[in-house]
């Protein structure tokens, strides 16, 4: 027997718990997207739940269906187009004045069965807040269900309740919604009227919610009007027109502000009869934490050293992991070279796609406790606080705190980042904030740093990662404030910023944010590093017929003869050891004779040509091209760097390590090439965002630009600094 289906929307303001609801729902059976034609983020996820397919659709966090940004055109378009068969509303219980302001705008909608799911019933009774969620039920015609999402307590029944709301053959209740004033409900009869004759039985929505919204100047309406009804659409918009103008006479003010009191004074209303408030004193914890975490003088140190302690933790004990999956890839290339004879196929294989993907992909540990660490900030509500303390210092771009949360962002991945910047009202702001955002190292880099910072600064690694991180920060916050004085001029925004009530996080949750995250690190193993690895190994091992300096096989020939007649004339105990001299010395040929072959390849070629131009930050011809390569995707550098560094001998853990310290490399040049990478012009897939975002080619070239200006800039103060200083 086939099982039925029904499709579930998830909406709710942000910080209700929305997000922890769904992933405890779905848990890894959940697929992330884009909404079509929209690239903000789409998750939904399919369960089979008492006899049903349940197909659970996250819509962005909104805190009204008033279409002010992406996000909450993208939650209001697909309930009213797509027609879910349940809404679920996901309410904050600890607050559910605000909560109720889009509960009260669902229930206007009369398009859709609405459920409301009182979210963090724990945090409410700890703050002695009850409520009678029976009544309201009563009051408002909708099914209640108590839930705890990060305890999983109640959501069996949450689902239940949906499949029999929507199983159910009852219409949308249309009384207990918001009734208004005498003169506004007037107005929206006449109008609601008007559209009835005008609709041509082609109108899109509920012709009240319609008329409210007209009254309300909702633009996407009037725009949707105008498309679908033909000319009765502009002859609609009059009437709309006409109706405003009596109620702007009337109130002396906007019909949607005046809408707006009337709606909070019903939901008033509702609070006086459904919640009560224990007189007894409450601990507020979240508040006592914040005393301490968002002190004037001590928040900030502590967030510096948070930050500081995720990359120490990144570095240190991702370090282990690394080492066993570092000695599997070498096993493996050790395999393969003892199965597959000598031709061109096996060093496309060795040389190419296991030496180029291989050294990337040891990083996975690493990139997943970095996102694990993003994913507690978020998850405990410490990302708005950090937000809240770098308030300050983005004022002195003229930003606010807001835009640091694009920014902290950028840690993870640059584009969904620079994505974030739509929920900035002003158009300056948004270009500021998404101009200086790719200062902020995302994860892509971090494998870098892991490699050059260990091999040249060991036991101080995590410190040195930090302090290039820092360096990102910090040119972000002067290029800010060079482009707020001189290309975007404009005056500091206004600051709201709220301060969610800290939470325990679910190690469940924590799991499914860190792993949706470092899945795209994974698919990044069989596409852009894959081909780039390929790519970069084709232009190193070609052209085959290359004239060497050097008589490479003569000399191999003569450690050989040399050797034999040692061992031959030695005895059994010194036999081992003049055969490991002998291999050495052969490895040691070997290395030479392949590091020429690359330098008079094409690769070689390329890096030579360039190589003038970084010489002056201590990069030499292979690092040219590994930074060159990093222009598609920056984990390519890592694998042009594995490629251009190969050795014939490579079987043992740490190979890209020695050889980089078996080069002319120093650690200032090392120290040059991080900060380098780190404030060079970004990823190709951020480069489209930015473009795709901004609206505009020119911010798009000036942001490459700018950004690699700065970082050559920036390397050659150090690198050189760095040697006058005699520091290597």
């Amino acid at each position: 027997m086939q099982q039925k289906s029904l499709t579930i929307a998830l909406a709710g303001n942000p910080n209700s718990g929305k997000t922890t609801l769904f992933n405890n729902i779905t848990g890894t059976r959940q697929k992330v997207g884009n909404w079509p034609g929209v690239t903000v983020e789409k998750k939904e996820g399919i369960i089979h739940k008492h006899g049903y397919n349940l197909k659970i659709i996250d819509l962005p966090g909104t805190y009204s269906l008033t279409p002010f940004s992406i996000e909450e055109i993208v939650a209001r378009n697909f309930i009213l187009e797509e027609c879910p068969d349940v809404v679920i509303d996901i309410i904050d219980s600890s607050n559910l004045e605000r909560s109720l302001y889009l509960a009260t705008q669902l229930r206007e909608l009369d398009c859709c069965k609405v459920l409301f799911a009182l979210n963090m019933a724990d945090l409410a009774r700890s703050r002695g807040i009850q409520i009678d969620a029976d009544k309201l039920s009563e009051l408002l015609d909708v099914p209640v269900v108590f839930t705890i999402g990060n305890k999983n307590q109640g959501i069996d029944i949450l689902l239940k309740k949906a499949i029999e709301l929507g199983e159910s053959n009852a219409v949308v209740p249309q009384s207990r919604r918001v009734k208004y004033s005498q003169d506004i409900e007037h107005s929206i009869a006449q109008l609601q009227n008007f559209i009835e004759e005008k609709k041509n039985n082609i109108f899109l929505y509920n012709t009240r919610w319609a008329a409210i919204k007209l009254l309300e100047d909702d633009k996407i309406i009037k725009e949707r009007i105008l498309q679908k009804v033909g000319n009765s659409g502009h002859e609609i918009l009059q009437q709309a027109q006409l109706q405003r103008k009596y109620l702007i006479d009337r109130f002396n003010d906007d019909p949607e502000i005046v809408m707006t009191d009337e709606r909070y004074g019903f939901i008033v209303g509702i609070i006086k009869e459904v919640m009560t408030t224990s007189t007894r004193q409450r601990v507020d914890i979240s508040r006592n934490i914040d005393l301490i975490l968002t002190n004037r003088f001590l928040g900030f140190p502590i967030f510096i050293f948070f930050i500081w302690a995720m990359f120490q933790m990144t570095f240190s004990l991702g370090a282990y992991p690394m080492q066993w999956i570092d000695s599997g890839i070498n096993l493996f290339s050790a395999s393969l070279d003892g199965l597959l004879p000598n031709s061109l196929l096996k060093n496309l294989l060795l040389d190419g796609i296991v030496a180029g993907v291989g050294s990337v992909i040891i990083f996975l540990p690493n990139i997943l406790i970095l996102f694990f660490c993003i994913a507690i900030f978020e998850d405990t509500g410490y990302m708005a606080r950090a937000a809240f303390l770098m308030d300050k210092i983005m004022h002195l771009i003229g930003l606010h705190g807001k835009s640091f949360i694009p920014m902290l962002m950028g840690f993870g991945c640059n584009v969904p980042a620079i994505m974030a910047t739509r929920t900035l009202e002003s158009e300056k702001d948004r270009i500021l904030t998404i101009l200086i955002t790719p200062f902020m190292s995302c994860s892509a880099k971090l494998p870098i740093y892991i490699i050059l910072a260990g091999t040249f600064f060991s036991a101080k690694a995590g410190t040195v990662i930090f302090a290039i991180y820092f360096i990102g920060i910090l040119t972000a916050i002067l290029s800010g404030r060079l482009f707020r004085s001189t290309l975007l001029k404009g005056v500091d925004a206004p600051f709201v910023m709220e301060l969610p009530p800290y939470r325990v996080p679910m190690i469940k949750s924590l799991l499914i944010h860190m792993w949706d995250r470092s899945k795209m690190f994974l698919k990044k193993m069989g596409g852009v590093i894959l081909i780039g690895s390929i790519i970069i190994w084709t232009l190193s091992a070609f052209p085959r017929n290359i004239t060497y300096s050097t008589d490479y096989e003569s000399q191999i020939k003569k450690v050989k003869a040399n050797y034999l007649t040692e061992f031959t004339t030695g005895n059994e105990n010194t036999k081992d050891s003049i055969e490991k001299k002998r291999d050495a010395a052969i490895s040691k040929i070997l290395m030479a004779q392949k590091a020429e072959k690359i330098e008079k390849s094409y690769m070689g070629k390329i890096g030579k040509a360039f190589e003038p131009l970084f010489s002056p930050i201590g990069i030499d011809w292979r690092g040219s091209v590994a930074l060159l390569s990093g222009f598609v995707a920056k984990e390519i550098v890592v694998s042009t760097l594995g490629i251009l560094y190969a050795t014939e001998a490579e079987v043992e853990s740490d190979a890209l390590k020695k050889a980089l310290l078996a080069s002319n490399m120093t650690s200032s040049a090392a120290l040059s090439m991080m900060v380098f990478v780190i404030l060079y012009l970004p990823c190709l897939a951020t480069v489209s965002t930015i473009r795709r975002e901004t609206g505009s080619l020119k911010w798009t070239l000036f942001s490459m630009g700018y950004s690699t200006l700065i970082a050559w800039g920036v390397a050659f103060l150090i690198y050189q600094g760095c040697r006058m200083m005699g520091l290597g």
